[in-house]
């Protein structure tokens, strides 16, 4: 279903299933023979019975075609091989945040991340997850069910950004003259371009001297996003005609209003200090290069430091 100003969401529908596709990735990768990164918590967090609907689509995106045996395993192939990297890289952007003395964190969108219960987290480390009550809900009696506690000190914030969310954080404890270690990964495309906006200019706001953000900047142009639209409406007639499933689309919750702005020259333009990485290089740097150019890793890792 085709994204709404106003739409809302639960773990297993629209946007939320998107964190559902990213988290069977980061499980996949966990459980490889020499995975990059490791998120024990990811498994648990999308086996449950409520999400069998979405696990069997995912599976369903990265099955072969009976006319392309290869075409499902490289999708889902890059798919780990793209979420590894994105992980791996915000992983350590954390760890160098922490070890430069931050002790305040912020995750916008937090969806299924289990940074709070699985990263090195030194003491008095408040992380703040922002997303729908639905999902943080989720995610929290999922963790508990299994015995799992946060490392850091995690602080649920319910709310909507595209509602007054810096409101909502300093409810929840949030200290803006502290350094902040802010997080948007996976995350843009999903938000209107006001909305971002508005987003970038709270964060500017609430973060004192020394703060960070770690931005993942989303490469499809709309010549790409046509292109993959056309390949994924020739591949969900044939499985309609089989009968299959094909009602989760993710190009449907991609908001195409323009606009946009770039969110290194964004920041940049408001001061603070920004490094852009692509994120092809630094795949291959991490020995998970794209094997084809039909599917390249196209998104940047922009992060930022508040002088």
């Amino acid at each position: 279903m085709a994204r709404t100003v106003d739409d809302s969401w639960d773990i297993a529908t629209s946007v939320g299933a998107t964190a559902v596709m990213v988290a069977l990735a980061r499980a996949a990768e966990t459980s490889s023979a020499d995975p990059l990164i490791r998120d024990q918590f990811a498994e648990p967090l999308v086996s449950t019975p409520e999400l069998a609907g979405i696990r069997e689509q995912v599976t369903a995106w990265w099955t072969p075609e009976p006319d392309d045996p290869d075409g499902g395993a490289a999708d889902s192939r890059h798919m780990i091989n793209y979420q590894a990297v994105r992980t791996h890289f915000f992983d350590a952007y954390f760890a160098d945040a922490v070890a430069a003395g931050i002790r305040q964190v912020v995750i916008l969108a937090a969806g299924l991340d289990s940074r709070a219960y699985r990263l090195d987290w030194p003491a008095g480390t408040a992380v703040y997850e922002i997303d729908l009550p639905k999902v943080l809900e989720y995610k929290a009696e999922t963790l508990a069910g299994h015995g799992a506690t946060p490392i850091a000190d995690r602080r649920p914030v319910p709310v909507d950004l595209r509602h007054d969310w810096p409101q909502a954080l300093r409810d929840a404890g949030f200290d803006p003259s502290l350094p902040t270690a802010w997080l948007a990964e996976g995350l843009l495309p999903f938000l209107p371009a006001a909305a971002q906006e508005a987003m970038f200019t709270s964060i500017d706001s609430l973060s004192g001297s020394g703060s960070r953000l770690a931005v993942e900047n989303f490469g499809v142009d709309a010549e790409n996003r046509r292109e993959a639209e056309e390949k994924w409406a020739e591949l969900r007639a044939k499985r309609e005609a089989r009968g299959q499933d094909t009602s989760f689309n993710p190009f449907d919750l991609w908001f195409e209003d323009e606009g946009r702005p770039d969110c290194g020259d964004w920041f940049a333009a408001h001061g603070w200090t920004t490094r852009t990485v692509n994120a092809r290089e630094e795949a291959a740097r991490l020995g998970r290069e794209p094997q084809s150019d039909d599917r390249p890793f196209a998104n940047s890792f922009v992060t930022a430091t508040k002088p």
